[in-house]
């Protein structure tokens, strides 16, 4: 099980593991349970950040954070979220062009366009908070891995190879319980928690019939869109209440 949180903490975020947790093929299923842990620990190590810029200029302060954001997690779901806008739009609602256009590495106008729309309202909800917002990243990106972990859980994962294939196969008693302790967690933010949850779950839930509508399931990139919009939504609510 141990082995399954180094996969996580390695595949999620740009903090070092053992390199040789990655061979463990069955690590990398239960891997997926971990992920709700590993958003704590990213929201966590976020939130001492804004807390030790507590006193730094709004704009400043909510900039540095976001920089941070990126650098420790590796701007892997933007990637995800990237090619996900360009295949969206590109796809014109073809399965096979919109799965081709993913695998494409080029960032075309649509990705472009969704990464500084994405990371804009990510740093505007920062730097609109009032100083040091914990809470409300330990919330947002809680919930975007969470989110992960439900999608994989419950949706078809539609290429085959790599570690979303793996994820398919998670133990899905052990990833609902990390889903239930991640939401009872929130829950104890009392209506912040609540009114965050609920933003995730409209979230997921239109991202995922949207998936399922277009390719029949979701892919890696998808998954990474997903997070993303889950962090920004979540934030936006907690500013808009």
């Amino acid at each position: 099980m141990m082995r399954g949180l180094l996969v996580a903490l390695g595949f999620l975020t740009r903090l070092p593991v053992p390199l040789g947790a990655f061979d463990d093929a069955r690590a990398k299923a239960v891997s997926l349970a971990w992920y709700p842990l590993v958003g704590l620990l990213i929201g966590l190590l976020l939130g001492s950040l804004a807390w030790l810029l507590r006193d730094t200029p709004p704009l400043l302060a909510a900039g540095i954070v976001v920089v941070a954001w990126v650098a420790l997690t590796g701007a892997m779901h933007l990637d995800g979220l990237a090619d996900s806008a360009d295949a969206w739009i590109g796809g014109l609602g073809d399965r096979e062009k919109t799965l081709a256009i993913m695998k494409d590495p080029r960032c075309g106008p649509a990705g472009v366009v969704a990464l500084v729309l994405v990371l804009l309202l990510k740093f505007a909800a920062l730097a609109s908070l009032h100083p040091a917002p914990w809470s409300e990243l330990i919330l947002a990106s809680l919930l975007a891995r969470v989110g992960l972990t439900a999608l994989f859980l419950t949706t078809p994962y539609v290429r085959g190879g790599g570690l979303g294939a793996a994820l398919s196969s998670a133990p899905r008693n052990a990833c609902a319980v990390a889903i239930a302790v991640s939401v009872g967690f929130c829950l104890l933010g009392r209506w912040h928690g609540v009114l965050a949850l609920g933003v995730a779950a409209v979230v997921f839930g239109g991202w995922r019939h949207a998936c399922i509508k277009r390719l029949g399931g979701i892919t890696g990139d998808t998954a990474g869109a997903l997070a993303e919009m889950v962090e920004a939504a979540v934030l936006v609510a907690l500013v808009v209440r």
